[in-house]
């Protein structure tokens, strides 16, 4: 009954936030109409976009190593190429559809047990992963929201002003967990589950390849924003950040329409709304519509040739 609750008050959370995101998306745009869109979406130059490209493919090669690093943390050996398949199909619908847990571990299960991987490996192998990336999270918003405390849009009615207090929290966790990994040898029994802290080194590399899977993300983005901004990469990343953990939080697909909202809400005043929607449009279809498009056709293509061994032995 207390889970069922959570959920129902966790889902209504997050559509509360996207429908004060889509009242802030409109209210920011009510000056503009789609031809102002379009021609913004239009004048994003033919080099950024590939420069976008280049670094989405970058990124989700970076991805690869979550999985990797999953495999030495249990003990587990596969093919690289195996590996690297799973990885980029799972991290191309879970980044696109959200609800990480269940669309990326689906597929992760469905792709290691054919490979004769065990149940207990793959939760393992899950769970690593999806903290994995909650560790880039926070190591870096932990040292940005600290040095660089931008204010938080009071629209999104939030009980902080300043993502200072945020950038704390972030940065006492990661040590805690540092802290853990070097002195903690001994499994933890939680619930009934072992839990065992990785190694310090490989702690270090989590911290790592996520944080570069995050500054890679948001120069995607960067790099297709209108270049009379006059934002520095870094600044940006700031907000990059926060509108990421927002939409995160929200439990909406993709974070979509609160993670926008959060980007708009502070940038509008340096630039028209209009150009920046457009140039989140083409970040949107460069960094997760092309490489789920891409993904499908991969899975589609494994389920048939796998359906036609199993007739065919």
């Amino acid at each position: 009954m207390l889970k069922k609750l959570r959920l129902n008050i966790s889902s209504l959370f997050g559509l509360l936030l996207l429908a004060l995101s889509l009242w802030a998306i409109a209210h920011e745009l009510r000056e503009y109409n789609y031809h102002d869109l379009f021609n913004s979406l239009a004048a994003i130059p033919k080099s950024r976009l590939s420069q976008a490209v280049g670094l989405t493919i970058l990124g989700y090669l970076v991805m690869i190593v979550y999985d990797i690093l999953s495999f030495s943390y249990i003990n587990r050996s596969l093919a690289w190429n195996k590996i690297a398949l799973t990885n980029f199909i799972s991290s191309a619908f879970s980044n696109t559809i959200g609800f990480a847990l269940l669309t990326g571990s689906a597929i992760r299960y469905r792709f290691y047990s054919k490979w004769k991987v065990s149940t207990v490996a793959i939760a393992q192998v899950i769970a690593f992963v999806n903290f994995t990336f909650w560790l880039g999270m926070f190591t870096l918003a932990g040292f940005l929201f600290l040095t660089n405390p931008l204010n938080i849009p009071s629209q999104l009615h939030l009980p902080l002003t300043k993502v200072r207090p945020i950038g704390i929290i972030f940065l006492l966790f990661i040590f805690g967990y540092l802290v853990c990994s070097f002195f903690i040898k001994r499994p933890l029994i939680i619930r009934g589950h072992e839990f065992r802290f990785p190694s310090l080194k490989i702690s270090l590399s989590q911290i790592t390849v996520s944080s570069l899977d995050w500054i890679l993300a948001a120069a995607v983005l960067y790099t297709v924003l209108p270049s009379n901004m006059h934002l520095s990469y870094l600044d940006f990343l700031v907000i990059y950040l926060l509108a990421m953990f927002a939409g995160i939080l929200s439990n909406v697909p993709g974070g979509l329409g609160v993670f926008e909202t959060v980007i708009l809400l502070i940038l509008s005043s340096k630039i028209s709304a209009a150009a920046i929607l457009a140039s989140l449009l083409a970040y949107r279809g460069i960094y997760y519509f092309l490489p789920l498009i891409l993904a499908t056709g991969l899975l589609g293509f494994f389920e048939i040739r796998y359906n036609r061994r199993k007739v065919n032995p």
